[in-house]
């Protein structure tokens, strides 16, 4: 259960990362480092994320399941 909760947290995480984006670059004269660090940082997590994901699986944590 605690991965399950890692995983929504990072989830949420992401979401954060990109909404911070999308707002640095609505804004007028935004800071282009600012952009490019919270994209930075969302690729780092989601690349973190499926690592996890892979571990997780590997170690037995979390198992596919049909739909």
């Amino acid at each position: 259960m605690a991965i399950k909760v890692v995983i929504v947290l990072i989830f949420a995480a992401i979401v954060a990362s990109l909404g911070s984006a999308l707002f640095h670059l609505s804004r007028k004269g935004g800071d282009s480092r600012k952009l490019f660090r919270s994209l930075a940082l969302r690729v780092g997590l989601s690349v973190g994320l499926f690592i996890l994901l892979m571990v997780a699986w590997s170690l037995g944590l979390i198992t596919p399941h049909g739909l």
